[in-house]
């Protein structure tokens, strides 16, 4: 299915997409759940269960933190990030939780969030379960979620996170289909995109234009960008025990300072900076957008930053098209494979962005369609087999510095691709069969766990002394 760009961009808080965002977005839906089936005063007891990846990285995720904000009827698009210690001292304080923002519930942290670190629910490696219960344990209601990443959610027995009787003018399941109505109707890649947005709008508003979509768009930008401008300006100790310090701020610095002292400049090392500024912010829980995770979160601003500093400044029609485009290749990775690192690793992720960020600077750039899916394609063929085992379950190590890999391979992909004329021997379509294929062979301690590969050797190194 055709995916909307606001699914693929989504503004949140950090750290996770799989693991703070979905849960808490699946909370929040069983708090709203609760109040509109008006049994919401009946609630006496509340339970969360958490299951495989959730409950294996859960704490280093924040997942807790963000299912108690979701119970309270927060949503991750509109909560304070600032107000969030406050609210879940409050609870951890108190006993007390605020059900739906209005029932105060008995709720004790260290019982009624449950991690079953040894059961993973067949259908998805995050699965959650939340039940709560009335006057002599009567269940009153009981629902189990999948965060599938990016921060979609499935509730148990739903086919699609996204599933609605819209369609778009211009739907389309590949990258084939795709081209194919660029062709027939002599539009961009972006302007499909534009169109099936302004129709999807115009279904839920029937006064809605295509000014109501550019500002959506905008606001995705604006959020991006306001994020690098606070990540580099932050120091200190990210949380979650690893001690990591923040480096955004130090690397602005000494570029701002080779560029006062007239030395030359590398346009690689603004890069870095921008990517690791946002998910700095992000390991820090602040807000950012999914794009279209929160572990990837950091490829796309800085790729679009970089644009919009080197390549054509303030073009905000350069920003739409770069985002729109972007947003067509990630519809394909979500329609056909996964951007979840709990079901195909770190290639679902960085890999993907990479991929997006890639075709969409093409865009941006004034490609053909050709090209740009030559970007996108070579973006993902060099993040292929990518695992994701994060040290102590955090989005830090090597999440930070992958991110800033992903934007610097996607920069290249482009250029390489608009060097070309868009023929070119693997196809996107296949390259999304590939990645999907060799996350489903990639063994499970390689995808989103808190055990195996660089997270135990790195582990193993802090406890034994180096020879």
């Amino acid at each position: 299915m055709s995916h909307s760009m606001f699914d693929l961009f989504k503004i949140g808080v950090g750290p996770s997409s799989s693991h703070t965002v979905g849960p808490m977005v699946a909370s929040a839906r069983f708090a709203e759940e609760l109040r509109d089936k008006e049994i919401l005063h009946n609630v006496e007891t509340v339970t969360v269960e958490l299951y495989g990846s959730l409950a294996l990285t859960g704490k280093g995720h924040a997942t807790d933190v963000a299912c108690v904000m979701g119970l309270m009827g927060e949503w991750p698009d509109s909560v304070n990030p600032d107000d969030i210690p406050t609210m879940t001292n409050m609870v951890k304080g108190s006993k007390e939780l605020p059900l739906d923002g209005h029932r105060f519930v008995p709720f004790d942290w260290d019982t009624d969030l449950v991690f079953h670190f040894d059961k993973v629910l067949p259908e998805h490696p995050n699965g959650m379960t939340l039940t709560v219960k009335g006057d002599n344990s009567e269940v009153l209601l009981c629902r189990t979620y999948f965060s599938v990443g990016g921060g979609f959610v499935v509730e148990k027995g739903e086919t699609d996170a996204l599933a609605s009787d819209f369609t778009p003018p211009f739907p389309f399941n590949s990258a084939v289909e795709l081209l194919a109505h660029c062709e027939q109707q002599k539009k961009s890649i972006a302007e499909i995109m534009f169109a099936n947005e302004l129709a999807r709008a115009k279904a839920h508003d029937k006064k809605a234009t295509m000014k109501t979509v550019n500002e959506h768009i905008d606001a995705i930008w604006h959020v991006m960008n306001a994020c690098i401008e606070r990540g580099i300006v932050q120091d200190g100790v990210l949380p979650g025990g690893l001690q990591l310090k923040r480096r955004a701020k130090k690397l602005h610095d000494c570029i701002i300072k080779k560029d006062l002292d007239g030395l030359p400049l590398d346009t690689n090392d603004w890069v870095n900076m921008f990517a690791m500024a946002v998910n700095e912010e992000n390991a820090a829980g602040g807000r950012v957008v999914t794009a279209p995770t929160n572990g990837a979160a950091g490829v796309i601003p800085a790729v679009l930053a970089y644009y919009n500093k080197f390549v054509s400044p303030n073009n905000m029609e350069g920003i739409r098209t770069f985002l729109a485009a972007a947003a067509a290749i990630g519809s394909l990775y979500k329609t056909n494979a996964s951007i979840s690192a709990a079901e195909v690793g770190c290639q679902g992720e960085i890999g993907v962005a990479c991929s997006m960020a890639a075709g969409g600077l093409a865009a941006a750039m004034g490609a053909t369609s050709a090209q740009i899916e030559n970007a996108a394609e070579i973006g993902m063929e060099h993040n292929l087999g990518l695992t994701c085992d994060p040290i102590n379950g955090l989005v830090q190590v090597p999440c930070i510095e992958r991110n800033t890999m992903g934007a610097v391979k996607a920069i290249n992909a482009t250029r390489l691709a608009l060097n070309g004329d868009g023929e070119h021997h693997v196809s996107l379509d296949s390259v999304i069969k590939t990645m999907h294929e060799t996350g489903l062979d990639m063994m499970s301690k390689y995808k989103e766990t808190s055990q195996g590969g660089l997270a135990t050797n790195a582990i193993a190194s802090m406890l034994s002394p180096v020879s």
